[in-house]
């Protein structure tokens, strides 16, 4: 027993509904509105991770390239659809560069974890790909989505300086290389601070799942070191890719702050 998954039953799966019901009850108790976004949040987890589970079933019975670049494809379009959704103040033209540096991250982070590192048979074995993407492509979703906010934020709030450097004589890329800075810092630093406490505070999902599974936690840690790295690089890759291609659309052709950052910074005033 000690080196094969527990099965829950489909009794064991309902009974966590008590769990929903207790922070639904503090949620009722204290009025904070909450009790309904958690119900409808619970019924979408249980009927998109029931779809997800045949769906990878099948995906991997198949295990052909072609679909696993197009399921890949998918959900960087999903995330980064989602990832702009969640900066409400920026434009809805980043979806695309938010695709583009998603695309490139994942691509390349995943390819060097599943064809070097890990070295499955075949290379592109569904089993490994897809979940390792997906990880890669959880985390880095979140991170641009910081990253891209901070930027508009900080060219926002630092145009009277950002107009002042262009007036002396400063390209747009001197101008605004400041805001790049922290905007790509603060995609960074959620990611840092994990491999801060990485095992000491926290033991990741990835290495849990092992564990629960029967492997040696030895085994586990090898694993889990690999996925916190390869999130680093993705986070860290992807960040720098979408807000090195926002920043230039901070500008007009001729090098001039959009009218939109301006006007933010004389509603301020």
């Amino acid at each position: 027993m000690e080196n094969a998954t527990i099965p829950i039953s489909n009794f064991q799966l309902a009974f966590t509904v008590l769990l929903v019901l207790i922070t639904g009850g503090i949620s009722s108790f204290l009025k904070l509105g909450l009790l309904r976004p958690l119900i409808w949040g619970t019924i979408r987890t249980f009927i998109q991770l029931v779809l997800v589970g045949y769906a990878l079933t099948y995906i991997f019975n198949i295990n052909n390239l072609f679909l696993i670049i197009a399921v890949v494809t998918l959900m960087c379009y999903i995330a980064s659809k989602t990832a702009v959704e969640r900066t409400p103040n920026v434009p809805t033209y980043t979806t695309v560069l938010a695709f583009a540096s998603l695309l490139a991250s994942t691509f390349l982070v995943g390819s060097i974890v599943t064809v070097l590192i890990i070295a499955p048979e075949p290379w592109y074995s569904a089993r490994i790909v897809i979940p390792i993407f997906g990880m890669i492509l959880g985390n880095a979703m979140n991170g641009i989505a910081v990253s891209l906010d901070r930027l508009y934020s900080e060219a926002r709030s630092g145009a009277a300086l950002i107009e002042a450097m262009l007036t002396f004589g400063a390209t747009p890329w001197e101008a605004i290389q400041a805001s790049v800075r922290e905007a790509v810092r603060a995609g960074m630093t959620p990611t840092i601070n994990s491999l801060m406490v990485v095992g000491l505070v926290s033991l990741p999902g990835m290495m849990t799942g092992q564990i629960l599974s029967g492997a040696d936690p030895r085994e586990a840690v090898r694993y889990q070191i690999v996925v916190m790295l390869m999130i680093s690089a993705a986070v860290a890759i992807g960040c720098i890719i979408l807000v090195g291609l926002s920043y230039k659309k901070l500008f007009t052709r001729d090098g001039a702050l959009q009218q939109s950052i301006r006007q933010s910074k004389e509603g301020a005033l």
